[in-house]
């Protein structure tokens, strides 16, 4: 029998209680806040006044997170490395009205987030997770992880056609998942049971942000254990793995000023007040040098020596559609993280972030591999070219490969996010 695959077993352990502890951008940004607290950064308020403190320091705002470290010493004008990524994941999303059914079915009404694979959905024990807000404005995570609903498939007896034209789904009337039984459908129903499961009183819930998850765990998969298939790789994956660089190169004497940046809302445009195409991560660089005493020269300065790279999954080659790859650019699993290249700037990458990225891994001795889409084949993009464009930030496009993405279930090799950790924090340090 051949070798199992090398991997810091330490790492992937960790990812997989990350991403089973993380089934909403809410969760997410809580679990990678806990982290850095017990690495020593402190949170501060958007409302209070900064001050031009050394140490870690980070905002939480909804389901984004941006933390950074200031060394010791740091003038104004130090410039920022940052490593950017998104916390949100496609999935299915609670209604303003949850309560529905029919034909003495209970259901939640839901709808469809960013392009998630429909089918991955179907026939899954789904729970339900989010944030709750009350009366008087305050928030709580609520997360029920256990087999709640199901979007149960339509027998094959009953639609022989999907044999010869494949399963087709109505996004409306296929995707509502079912609960419970009962021929009457009671408003409130589900929040209620939510505030009982949170130990809320009784109609203290006026506001919620809720979606469901799979309820299956991150496992190791394949004779060997080389492979690791999980939810929301997409992109907990580069927050896990930003987190950690973050916390290691605060533990050192970095020559700037390391961040990192995760966003929610990538996969339907990035356009709101926690998306990389909002005022966020500018408003924090900027008041972190104006606390530091620093003018709008300073500002420019640093942000003129700034890097940030966008850390999202991408596209290992698929062993059952390789025609859907460029024929010369085959990102294998476990080959280390992947530079992502779109001349039409899907991608933010150019030849000088590809020489960052180059020394950050000659540095962290990490293999990379270079990604570009098939010519006949849209590109998709990330928070890369947003950030570059926003903010005038030097911004490269990297990344883990995996498959099945956008499932709710994907999948990558258990080498590459101990590869990924291991080149961001050579990249902070730098």
């Amino acid at each position: 029998m051949t070798e199992p695959a090398r991997f810091d077993r330490g790492h992937t352990d960790d990812l997989m209680t990350f991403l089973a502890a993380s089934p909403s951008p809410y969760h997410a940004v809580a679990n990678a806040a806990e982290r850095l607290e017990k690495a020593g950064f402190r949170q501060v308020a958007e409302t209070d006044a900064w001050d031009g403190t050394s140490g870690g320091k980070y905002v939480l705002r909804g389901g984004a997170i941006v933390a950074w470290y200031v060394p010791e010493g740091a003038a104004p004008h130090t410039p920022f490395r940052i490593v950017g990524a998104h916390t949100d994941s496609p999935n299915l999303r609670v209604k303003p009205l949850p309560d529905s059914g029919a034909h003495g079915w209970r259901q939640v009404a839901v709808e469809i987030y960013g392009g998630p694979l429909l089918n991955s959905w179907l026939d899954r024990d789904l729970g339900i997770a989010g944030r709750l807000t009350l009366r008087d404005g305050s928030t709580r995570l609520v997360n029920v992880d256990r087999p709640l609903l199901r979007v149960p498939q339509l027998a094959i007896h009953l639609d022989r056609s999907v044999t010869a034209d494949g399963l087709k789904l109505d996004k409306q009337r296929h995707m509502q998942p079912v609960w419970g039984l009962g021929r009457d459908v009671r408003d409130g129903d589900l929040i209620a049971f939510l505030e009982e499961t949170a130990g809320i009183p009784a109609g203290e819930v006026t506001g919620w942000d809720l979606m469901t998850h799979s309820v299956e765990p991150p496992a190791y998969l394949g004779r060997d254990h080389e492979l690791l298939a999980g939810p929301r790789m997409d992109n907990l994956l580069s927050v896990h793995a930003g987190t950690a660089a973050l916390m290691a190169a605060a533990s050192g004497n970095p020559a700037s000023i390391p961040v990192l940046a995760a966003f929610d809302h990538e996969e339907n445009g990035s356009q709101s007040d926690t998306g990389a195409d909002g005022p966020l991560l500018g408003n924090v660089l900027e008041r972190s040098v104006f606390a530091r005493g620093g003018s709008y020269e300073d500002r420019a300065r640093a942000f003129a020596g700034t890097v940030c790279l966008s850390s999202d999954t991408g596209h290992a080659v698929h062993p059952n559609y390789a025609e859907r790859h460029d024929p010369t650019h085959h990102p294998r699993v476990n080959g280390g993280p992947i530079l992502k290249v779109n001349v039409n700037n899907r991608y933010a990458t150019d030849g000088s972030g590809r020489a960052e990225f180059t020394a950050a891994c000659e540095a962290a001795d990490v293999p990379f591999q270079s990604f570009v889409s098939n010519n006949s084949m849209p590109c998709g993009t990330t928070i890369g070219p947003i950030t570059a464009a926003r903010h005038g930030i030097r911004t490269v496009d990297i990344g883990v490969a995996i498959l099945s993405m956008h499932s709710v279930r994907e999948l990558c090799g258990a080498d590459d996010p101990f590869l990924l950790a291991s080149a961001l924090t050579a990249f902070l340090e730098r």
